[in-house]
């Protein structure tokens, strides 16, 4: 029987973005309001494959993006590798998600480009916050679909995703 990988709270993944360079991502939280999903943060630093940084050097590194996913998945597709774990998992409470209903598209209709119709949360809050438009400090909240690992691997990239997905301005 093939060996059941868990995931938990405060373990550090590395992320082959190409054949030479990486990225590491945490998993900092699960996400009741989000189908209990897991959240990560990715680190902007790109090292080369054959570089190990400390933990310290990882985590206390610029978060390029939050988000939604199952880590154990992505494990198991081998799209990223479990390196340690940290209890240094940031602040996952003031993280702020945006979502829409202005997502997805019947077949033959145009997507929508540009949304004056979104909703914010924090982890585990008790309510989606309609907001409509996006302003102040809700334009810094990050995209909260939860995202498949293909999906996370794009973010990694650096690349937008899902390239159909609105924006807000």
């Amino acid at each position: 029987m093939a060996k059941r990988l868990k995931t938990k709270i405060g373990d550090i993944f590395s992320v082959p973005i190409n054949e030479k360079e990486k990225r590491y991502m945490q998993l900092i939280a699960y996400d009741v309001l989000q189908l209990n999903s897991d959240v990560v943060r990715c680190f902007n630093h790109i090292f080369p494959l054959d570089n190990s940084p400390t933990i310290d050097e990882i985590i206390n590194d610029d978060v390029l993006f939050y988000a939604h996913c199952a880590t154990d998945f992505g494990l198991k597709l081998n799209l990223w590798t479990k390196e340690s774990s940290s209890e240094n998992i940031g602040s996952p409470e003031k993280i702020l998600f945006r979502s829409t209903k202005d997502y997805g598209t019947k077949v033959g209709d145009k997507p929508i480009r540009k949304s004056d119709n979104w909703h914010v949360w924090h982890i585990n809050s008790k309510d989606f916050n309609i907001v409509g438009k996006l302003e102040g400090e809700n334009q810094n909240s990050f995209i909260g679909l939860v995202f498949n690992p293909h999906g996370i691997l794009e973010l990694v990239k650096g690349n937008k995703y899902p390239i159909n997905y609105p924006d807000y301005e």
